[in-house]
C-alpha cells in the first residue's frame, strides 16, 4: 500500500454520472437518502475535526470529506423531485415499478420458465440493480418510457435480442 504524503492530491470520488443537460430527477425516497448521506458525512467531518492525532492525515481526511460534501450538496441542489402521484398511472414514467415477463431471447431463461421481474425507475444516485432499482438514464428504463401494460420492449445484448412484455405498472404512493 502506498504511503500518502501531505503533497499528494486528494482524490474525491465521482458521483453517479448524469448525461450533460439531463435534469437530476429523484424520487422522494432518493432525496431523503441524499440528505441522510449528507448528515452522515457532516457528522464524520465533525469527528475527524475533533481528532487530535496526526495533523497531516486529519487535514487529508477533512479535505476528502469537504469535497464529497460539496459534490453531494451540488446533487441535492440540482434535484428535481418527481412525486409518484403526479405520474400517469397507465404508462411507464419516472418512479414506476414495472413488472416484466420474458417473451423471448436471453431473458426467457430455461424452456418453460417465465420468471417475472420488477424494476423501479429511480434517480441515478438511488439506482441499485440488485434491489431492482434502475436509473432513469439506463437503456432498459429508456426503452420502457411511455409504454403501457401489454406493450413489448426489445433489448439488444451480446447474447442477442431479448423481448420483454410489460405486465404491470405501479407507483408507490409514499
Amino acid at each position: 500500500m502506498k504511503n500518502e504524503s501531505a503533497d499528494d492530491p486528494v482524490f474525491i470520488p465521482a458521483r453517479a454520472p448524469l448525461p450533460p443537460g439531463t435534469p437530476n430527477y429523484v424520487t422522494p425516497r432518493g432525496l431523503s437518502l441524499l440528505r441522510a448521506e449528507l448528515t452522515e458525512l457532516e457528522s464524520e467531518r465533525s469527528r475527524v475535526q475533533a481528532d487530535e492525532n496526526d495533523e497531516t492525515e486529519r487535514s487529508r481526511q477533512i479535505s476528502l470529506l469537504n469535497g464529497r460534501i460539496a459534490k453531494l450538496n451540488e446533487r441535492i441542489a440540482s434535484a428535481r423531485v418527481v412525486e409518484p402521484h403526479s405520474q400517469p398511472h397507465d404508462e411507464v414514467r419516472f418512479g414506476a415499478t414495472v413488472t416484466l415477463r420474458p417473451r423471448s431471447g436471453k431473458y426467457s431463461g430455461r424452456a418453460g420458465t417465465q420468471a417475472e421481474r420488477q424494476l423501479t425507475i429511480v434517480g441515478v444516485d438511488e439506482a441499485d440493480l440488485a434491489q431492482g432499482l434502475i436509473a432513469f438514464t439506463a437503456p432498459v428504463a429508456r426503452a420502457m418510457q411511455g409504454k403501457k401494460v401489454g406493450d413489448l420492449i426489445t433489448l439488444p445484448s451480446v447474447q442477442g435480442e431479448g423481448v420483454l412484455e410489460i405486465v404491470g405498472i405501479a407507483y408507490d404512493s409514499g
